[in-house]
């Protein structure tokens, strides 16, 4: 079959059509913090899994479970996901493959015999350990060409927007109308 080539006509008429479907209201994504930082989250994300899991057989939510055990032996799933941000469902997938694995340990939680209690295995600090180093490299190619005192107020402005999360929270839970449809 033989493709035909679009008039200039055809084109014109193309892109008026499709200038009828742009809001008014777009988001300029390249100045909208939140794209920005989905951006660098995907991105980052996408980059550790395929530098993590070939090596040693974990993606980047086994990584941070890892990681906060790593700092925090001994506590329970829902500490992990208040620390990480990553929902109930999330931790318990990457909990059990993890414990399949052999990179963590469960026991029952005395205070509550219903809940479990994780931490490392030997072989999970091992892992950790080489994350860490991967980890802290990663980081200093993503920063590199920032000042010192550049990092710190990346760091001061993370925090400040992270404390604001929850104000996003709140207003979804009070049903703040300007968050609506209108």
């Amino acid at each position: 079959m033989r493709e035909r080539a679009i008039s200039d006509t055809e084109h014109d008429r193309g892109r008026k059509a499709a200038a009828e479907r742009v809001s008014p209201h777009a988001l300029d994504l390249d100045n909208y913090i939140p794209a920005q930082l989905a951006y660098l989250t995907n991105r980052l994300t996408s980059t550790a899994t395929a530098a993590y899991r070939p090596r040693f057989g974990v993606g980047l939510s086994d990584w941070r479970i890892i990681a906060m055990l790593g700092r925090e032996p001994w506590i329970q799933a829902a500490r992990v996901c208040e620390a990480t941000g990553m929902d109930k469902g999330a931790v318990s997938r990457s909990l059990r493959d993890l414990i399949a694995h052999g990179l963590v340990e469960a026991r029952a939680d005395r205070a509550s015999q219903r809940r479990q209690l994780m931490a490392l295995t030997a072989k999970g600090l091992v892992v950790h350990d080489h994350l860490v180093r991967m980890s802290i490299e990663r980081e200093r190619r993503l920063l590199a060409g920032l000042s010192r005192e550049e990092r710190r107020i990346v760091q001061s402005l993370l925090a400040r927007m992270k404390n604001n999360v929850g104000l996003l929270a709140a207003a979804l839970d009070e049903g703040d109308e300007r968050t609506e449809h209108r």
